[in-house]
């Protein structure tokens, strides 16, 4: 008799397990690395990688195609004094800016990927999308933070040059590569790489020419100079002579400003005792 009611109870165990689905929808979190490239980082350098962060939400529509919603932090910057460019190293300019953006991304694995099968259980991605994000660089002098977009370094908030104004907010395109292994049933390891393409080229507050100190000067007339005319042209820190003369090239106008997000990914698809296909 106590064999036959062990005998039921691994029965009924094995049936149970075998009635286990795995919901479609996935939630998980991130953490990494960040990393700018633009008219400071023009060589792609990975000098001044930072950190990043952020939680996502993810429909799986079939075991290759999923859909994320995620929302991300990243910290970005970087520094003339990292540039071999001998221009660059004069200009010596820097900034740092918090990012946060929230993207939709589709994936698309390149093998059958099922939480459940031992024999489908890893596979590389590739993943696009497109989002929104927040930025404001700033940068330090004299142990003060200045954030450089009301300052107008290029000019913005002089008549003529209006044109260069920039928002906080931009558009961003993530495109990249991944892959995700299940460690346990329903919970999954991965790890991302994704550059995102951006429709702003002021993350780093540089995109055109120098204006000329002149077009800085304090409304109330001060014996110091403006902090908007000092961080405009920062190359007398290093040097004896300025380089910032009216018209000469400070960035580069034809090239918008991108970064990177490299993060380590854990998520969890919650069982459920009904089919995914039963309504």
């Amino acid at each position: 008799m106590k064999n036959i009611l062990i005998l039921i109870f691994l029965l009924t165990s094995f049936l149970s397990e075998g009635q286990v689905y795995y919901r479609k929808s996935e939630y998980g979190f991130a953490l990494g690395g960040s990393n700018y490239f633009g008219d400071l980082n023009q060589n792609y350098g990975f000098k001044q990688v930072r950190y990043s962060g952020g939680v996502f939400l993810k429909y799986n529509f079939t075991n290759y195609i999923a859909l994320k919603l995620a929302g991300n932090y990243a910290f970005v910057g970087y520094d003339d004094k990292f540039s071999s460019n001998s221009f660059q190293k004069a200009r010596n300019l820097n900034f740092k800016s918090n990012i946060y953006e929230t993207v939709i991304q589709a994936e698309f694995n390149f093998f059958q990927y099922d939480i459940s099968d031992f024999d489908h259980r890893f596979t590389p991605y590739v993943t696009i999308g497109m989002g929104m994000f927040w930025y404001n660089p700033y940068t330090m002098y004299n142990d003060e933070r200045y954030y450089l977009r009301p300052l107008g370094t290029e000019g913005q908030n002089y008549g003529d040059y209006a044109d260069r104004k920039y928002k906080n907010t931009a558009v961003c395109f993530p495109i990249g590569l991944g892959f995700k292994y299940w460690i346990n049933h329903g919970m999954t390891f991965g790890f991302e790489i994704a550059n995102r393409s951006t429709t702003t080229d002021y993350i780093d507050d540089v995109s055109t020419t120098y204006v000329g100190k002149d077009k800085f000067v304090d409304q109330v007339p001060s014996p110091y100079p403006s902090p908007a005319a000092v961080l405009q042209d920062r190359s007398t820190e290093i040097g004896d002579t300025p380089i910032g003369i009216e018209g000469r090239q400070r960035g580069i106008s034809t090239t918008r400003d991108k970064y990177m997000m490299m993060q380590f990914t854990l998520s969890f698809r919650f069982p459920t005792y009904k089919c995914p296909g039963q309504r």
